[in-house]
C-alpha cells in the first residue's frame, strides 16, 4: 500500500491526536497491530488510534567483508554497464558498420574508468570500513495511543481480547500514578515550595 511522506501527515495533522492515552504496550509491533485490528473488527473508531515505537535504536547486520579484489570487481562490472549504455546510444543514432567496433571501446572504457574511480574510493577510505552492511533504525516498543474520549471503550475491548494483558496494564497504570502521587507530595513538602502543606488542593482527578 502506498503511503504519502511523513512530511506531508505530519503538516495535515494526520500524525497527531487530542489529549492521547495509552491503551497498552508491546514488544512486537504484530502484537500492537492485532490489538488494534480487534478493535477495527469491534467497530472502534481507529481513524482516532496511533501505533508509536518506542525506545528506537539502529541495528547494523554485517554482510561481509570488503577486499580489494572484491571492489575492483564491482567497479569493473559497474563500468562496463555503462560502456553498453553509451555504446547502444551511440548505435542508435550513428549506426553503420563499425556498431561493434564502437561498442567494445566503449565498453572497455568504462570497464577501465569503474576499475580506477573503485580503486580511487576505496584507497580514500583508508581501510577504515573494510565491510559491508545493512542497518535500520527499529523499536523496542510499541505503544497504541488513542484519543481520551475513546479510551474506556478501547480497554474494554482490549480486556477482552486479552484479560492477563489487561490486567497487567491496569496494575502498571496504578504504580504510575501513585509514583506522580508521591512525587507531588514530595514536591509539596520541600521548604520554599509555593504555600503550606495544609492548604495544598486535592490531588487531579483520575482520568485512566
Amino acid at each position: 500500500m502506498n503511503q504519502p511522506p511523513a512530511g506531508g501527515l505530519a503538516a495535515s495533522g494526520l500524525l497527531t491526536l487530542n489529549y492521547p492515552m495509552s491503551l497498552g504496550v508491546y514488544d512486537e509491533y504484530g502484537e500492537a497491530q492485532k490489538a488494534v485490528d480487534y478493535l477495527a473488527d469491534h467497530e472502534f473508531p481507529v481513524r482516532d488510534v496511533m501505533i508509536v515505537g518506542t525506545d528506537l535504536r539502529q541495528v547494523e547486520r554485517v554482510t561481509g567483508r570488503i577486499t580489494t579484489g572484491r571492489v575492483l570487481a564491482g567497479g569493473l562490472l559497474s563500468g562496463i554497464w555503462i560502456g553498453v549504455f553509451v555504446g547502444l546510444i551511440f548505435a542508435m543514432f550513428e549506426g553503420g558498420e563499425s556498431l561493434w567496433a564502437r561498442l567494445l571501446s566503449t565498453v572497455a572504457i568504462g570497464a577501465v574508468f569503474g576499475l580506477v574511480w573503485a580503486w580511487i574510493g576505496y584507497r580514500a577510505t583508508g581501510g577504515q570500513r573494510d565491510f559491508s552492511s545493512i542497518a535500520q533504525v527499529v523499536a523496542t516498543k510499541y505503544e497504541v495511543l488513542v484519543e481520551h474520549k475513546h479510551i474506556e471503550r478501547g480497554r474494554e475491548l482490549l480486556a477482552e481480547l486479552d484479560p492477563m494483558r489487561a490486567a497487567q496494564d491496569r496494575a502498571r497504570r496504578m504504580q504510575e500514578r501513585a509514583a506522580e502521587q508521591a512525587a507531588r507530595s514530595g514536591q509539596a513538602g520541600q521548604p520554599g515550595s509555593a504555600g503550606q502543606a495544609g492548604q495544598a488542593g486535592p490531588p487531579p482527578a483520575d482520568r485512566a
